[in-house]
């Protein structure tokens, strides 16, 4: 069901597409599976009709990330120094989560449009289509290009990608019959699922296990009230000269814990601490994570907090605490 904020449907956003000349698409801050995959997949498909496209990504792409098609073509927004007719945002809720450099170029597009699954009460662009009942974007960006006309084999593997990360491996409540049948239309045109898996998921770098193992260490967990929650400093990662996409795995390693119902990781970066929560549960960790002033989904959410990390570490635990005994 789409949001009220949206304005538009899919099949406008096609028609709107197939006439512009000049695209630019880009996603979010720290950039997940669903957010390059969805840019990317925009992006093959428009070429394959002729249009001028152009990937921008805010951050840097993640080296597990690299492995999906066209991802070494991105160019970091704060860099590029081009113009758009049209600009597309995937998977972003909110301006703030664009960074400022590709908010700049999304303002001064004359035509601007969004397409995502977060619920969230703000609508930036002037047309805006956000379905949070979507697993991923990637699903509604494969539905778009269905209305383009453009499911190519590249643009396959770009959605796939993102829908495997988003729906964890299909593992996540999320995932509904809406996931496996654009998942068996992606294999379909042409997607390999055990090649997909293998460059997203098979080639953790060594500072990856020794990141968990340090979060694994620290690891609070209160089996009667079911969470779990860990934190990682800054030293940590230059203890390790690790970057903080190798603590992508910490969330998922917890939530393998038989008992843990809702976790939590907090990690200090660039004077701040990034909060990423998870439930398995009917508990719905992005009201915990709106408590703090960020967002995302029921089962996946996060937040960034100006507190010390100790302050951060009980504030969460407090709100993790009060969810629990709330929800019996």
């Amino acid at each position: 069901m789409v949001t009220p904020q949206t304005n538009t449907t899919l099949e406008e956003i096609a028609r709107l597409l197939k006439d512009a000349d000049d695209v630019v698409i880009c996603g979010h801050t720290s950039p997940d599976g669903d957010c390059i995959g969805s840019t990317l997949a925009l992006v093959h498909g428009l070429r394959s009709l002729g249009k001028r496209v152009q990937g921008l990504v805010v951050d840097p792409v993640p080296e597990n990330l690299l492995g999906i098609p066209g991802a070494e073509e991105l160019e970091l927004a704060a860099q590029w120094q081009g113009s758009a007719s049209c600009f597309v945002a995937v998977d972003v809720p909110d301006l703030k989560r664009m960074g400022s450099a590709a908010a700049a170029i999304h303002e001064a597009a004359p035509l601007t449009i969004r397409v995502d699954h977060h619920a969230v009460d703000e609508r930036y662009s002037r047309y805006s289509y956000t379905d949070p009942d979507a697993v991923s974007t990637t699903v509604l960006v494969w539905e778009l290009l269905e209305h383009l006309e453009a499911r190519k084999p590249e643009a396959a593997e770009c959605c796939y990608a993102g829908l495997v990360t988003d729906s964890g491996r299909f593992e996540f409540q999320n995932t509904d019959e809406r996931a496996f049948c654009a998942a068996a239309q992606m294999v379909a045109a042409g997607v390999d699922p055990a090649r997909v898996s293998a460059y997203l998921y098979e080639r953790d770098r060594l500072q990856s296990l020794q990141v968990e193992m340090r979060a694994f260490e620290r690891m609070e967990l209160d089996t009667q009230l079911g969470y779990a929650m860990t934190y990682l400093t800054a030293e940590d990662f230059r203890e390790f000269n690790a970057d903080k996409s190798d603590a992508e795995g910490v969330v998922d390693l917890l939530r393998r814990l038989k008992d843990v119902r809702v976790l939590c990781c907090l990690r200090e970066q660039d004077g701040k601490v990034r909060l990423s929560f998870r439930s398995k549960c009917a508990i719905d960790v992005r009201e915990i994570a709106r408590g703090f002033g960020g967002g995302g989904h029921v089962a996946a959410s996060g937040a960034t907090l100006e507190y010390p990390l100790a302050e951060a570490y009980a504030r969460v635990k407090e709100a993790l605490v009060e969810a629990c005994r709330r929800h019996g």
